[in-house]
Formats: structure tokens, C-alpha cells, sequence
């Protein structure tokens, strides 16, 4: 059951736990598969949907990707996020994450409202401006001006949320009177998530009190944990209550024994880096990137990194027994809060592999953090 830790009214956003509980999640893409027409991309998604309801997972967590028909269909998540309320009862639903400066933050705040009410208060709203341009570009939004775009815009969004009428006149956004109707189920708002990809990042959203999803695709456990000290450093600095909020996005493959369960992930994973590799290589040439020399350098990094050496600092693949031993280990390293498993990391792991995932990750690995 969620609860508020910080005072409404406060100026930061509301932070939320779990009772002391680890929240478990999903993170989907509604990926594209070679032989699959895209309504059956949107069935095969929907029914891992349903199975997660079923088994008791805690919560989905939607990509939104653009331009990309190859690897998804999930353009429009926050019309996913809708159809998911509709179809489950108990399931959490959060986007990971709305990309806001690619839209107008007083539809965004409409959208998320809506989804927000019909779910009954079961919307999680992650927030982040993505590390790539391509969007950006076909969109005719600067990607230089991201940052920017991305405070503006998430402040617009809190404001609106208050139901009164209020006037903007901002960098990028300028208007007059605005009420948005309706207002979310969840007061003052649908919880906050913060996307913290950079150095820079970490210290300021836990000034700001925000809870943070943080990944292991750009940096390693040990780069990590010293952002995650500066995270919680400057929570307490700034006279939060508690110690910060952390979700970790991770690759994530159940089997039944040690030897599947690393075998058969292999090819997947190694796709999923290579992509990733590949993404950051082109953003590092991006004349409106500032870190590229970062970005080249984790390239680089992915790019000689062996397969052991993705099972020790970058993924979770295991038996239901092994999997509850990493999730302890990176829970008391990391001081995690909450679990975003990718269960399909590279889109090459079949429709039946990723539903025994689930199955054990719920049955076996969940119950040990409850």
C-alpha cells in the first residue's frame, strides 16, 4: 500500500514507499518481433499484462519509444496506460518514462488525469527527457533545449494538477487561465518518478526530495553506488524525510536451472548491448549532446565487455533461488526500493521464456521481499 513520506505542500514532490516492502515491476516496450503483425505485437503485450495481474505482480511500467517500428509499437503509452486500467483491477500502471518535452505539459497533465481517474488511483507517473536526439530531431524540438523544456514543462504539469486557473509565462510555454479538468484520483498527484541518468542528476533530484529510476545499461554497479551516495546525501541535506527513493531498471531471466537460465538469455543480451552501444556512439556525435565524451566512453566500455562480465554488473539471471540472492545483494548495496525487471531485454527472448520469468520472479523470488 503506498503512503506519502513528505509533507504535500512542501514544494517537492510527494514521496512514496511500500511499507518496507520491495515493489516488483515490469518493464515493457510491446516489442516488435519479425514474424508478428503489429496487432499481434499489442496481443502478445496485453497478455503478459494479464498474466501479470494474475500472478500478483506489483506493478507495468511502459516505454514510450518513437520512430522505431522495428524494435516497438509503443508510441503512444499513455493510451496503453488506459486500456491496462480498464482490463486489470490491482495492477500499478507507470510510465518509464513520459518523455515530456516532446509534448504540451498541459496535455500531458489532461492525459494523465484521465488514466489516473480511470484506474482509481493506480497510476505511477515516471518522468525523464531521454538521452537521444532522434526524436528530438523529427519532432523539430532543439534536443539542446531538452533540459530546459523538461523543468519548465514538469512544473506546468504540478500546477495544473491543482484544479485552480493559473497563468504561465515561460521560456517555452506562455498562456492565460488554464484549468485542467479533471484533476487526478490520487491527491495531490499520481506519484513522481525521476529518471537520474547523469552525475550531475542524482544530487539535485534528491535536494528537490524526487524519487529516481536509475539503470545499469550506462554505468556499473560501483559508478552507481557512488551516485546513490550523492543522491542520499543530498536528500538528507536538504532535510527530507527517510533516505531517498530508488527503483532499478534491470534485465532480468528465470529458469528452472543455472545452466538455462544463462544460456539461454545470451544472444538477447548481447543484442540488447550492442544496441545500446550503438545508440550512445551516435549520441556522442550529436552536436547538441553535452556529455558525449561520457557517452563515448560507456560505448566503448559495452563494446569489449565479455559475457561474464554482463552476468556480474549488468543483468539478474538466475534460478528463483539465485535471483532472490541477487536481489538481496544489489537491495543491501544499492539500497534499492523497488525492482523494474526487463524480462525481454534485446527482443529476441520467446513469448512463453518471458511468462516463465514472470512465473518464477512472482512465485519464488517476490515473496522473499514482502
Amino acid at each position: 500500500m503506498l503512503y506519502f513520506t513528505g509533507a504535500a505542500d512542501s514544494g517537492a514532490a510527494p514521496v512514496f514507499a511500500f511499507g518496507g516492502a520491495m515493489h516488483f515491476g515490469i518493464f515493457m516496450e510491446f516489442g516488435s518481433r519479425p514474424a508478428l503483425s503489429e496487432a499481434e505485437s499489442f496481443r502478445e503485450g496485453f497478455r503478459l499484462v494479464d498474466a501479470a495481474e494474475e500472478m500478483g505482480l506489483d506493478g507495468v511500467w511502459l516505454a514510450e519509444l518513437h520512430f522505431n517500428p522495428v524494435r516497438s509499437v509503443l508510441s503512444s503509452p499513455v493510451v496503453v496506460a488506459s486500456s491496462i486500467a480498464t482490463r486489470t483491477q490491482r495492477l500499478r500502471i507507470g510510465m518509464a518514462v513520459h518523455v515530456l518535452p516532446l509534448n504540451n505539459p498541459l496535455r500531458i497533465a489532461e492525459e494523465v488525469a484521465t488514466v489516473d481517474q480511470i484506474s482509481e488511483g493506480r497510476f505511477e507517473f515516471g518522468v525523464g527527457r531521454s538521452g537521444f536526439a532522434r526524436s528530438y530531431d523529427l519532432y523539430g524540438i532543439p534536443y539542446v533545449e531538452s533540459r530546459e523544456r523538461f523543468r519548465e514543462a514538469l512544473d506546468i504539469i504540478l500546477e495544473a494538477w491543482k484544479g485552480e486557473p493559473f497563468s504561465h509565462d515561460g521560456d517555452f510555454y506562455t498562456f492565460e487561465g488554464a484549468v485542467v479538468s479533471p484533476r487526478p484520483y490520487q491527491q495531490p498527484h499520481p506519484p513522481l518518478r525521476i529518471a537520474a541518468t547523469t552525475a550531475e542528476t542524482f544530487p539535485r533530484l534528491g535536494r528537490e526530495g524526487h524519487p529516481i529510476f536509475v539503470g545499469l545499461r550506462g554505468m556499473d554497479i560501483p559508478e552507481l553506488r557512488g551516485h546513490l551516495k550523492e543522491y542520499r546525501k543530498a536528500w538528507r541535506d536538504a532535510g527530507h524525510d527517510g533516505n531517498g527513493d530508488v527503483s532499478l531498471r534491470i534485465p532480468v531471466y528465470a529458469a528452472d536451472n543455472e545452466e538455462a537460465a544463462l544460456e539461454e538469455p545470451q544472444d538477447s543480451i548481447n543484442a540488447y548491448f550492442n544496441r545500446m552501444g550503438s545508440l550512445l556512439r551516435d549520441a556522442a556525435t550529436n552536436r547538441a549532446v553535452a556529455d558525449a565524451g561520457l557517452r563515448q566512453g560507456r560505448a566503448d566500455r559495452l563494446a569489449t565487455m565479455s559475457y561474464e562480465e554482463m552476468l556480474q554488473t549488468k543483468v539478474a539471471f538466475g534460478t528463483g533461488e539465485s535471483l532472490t540472492d541477487r536481489f538481496t545483494e544489489l537491495k543491501e548495496e544499492l539500497g534499492l526500493d523497488s525492482v523494474v525487471a526487463e524480462l525481454n531485454a534485446g527482443g529476441l527472448i520467446p513469448e512463453e521464456a518471458v511468462t516463465r520469468s514472470l512465473r518464477i520472479m512472482t512465485q519464488q523470488v517476490m515473496p522473499a521481499f514482502k
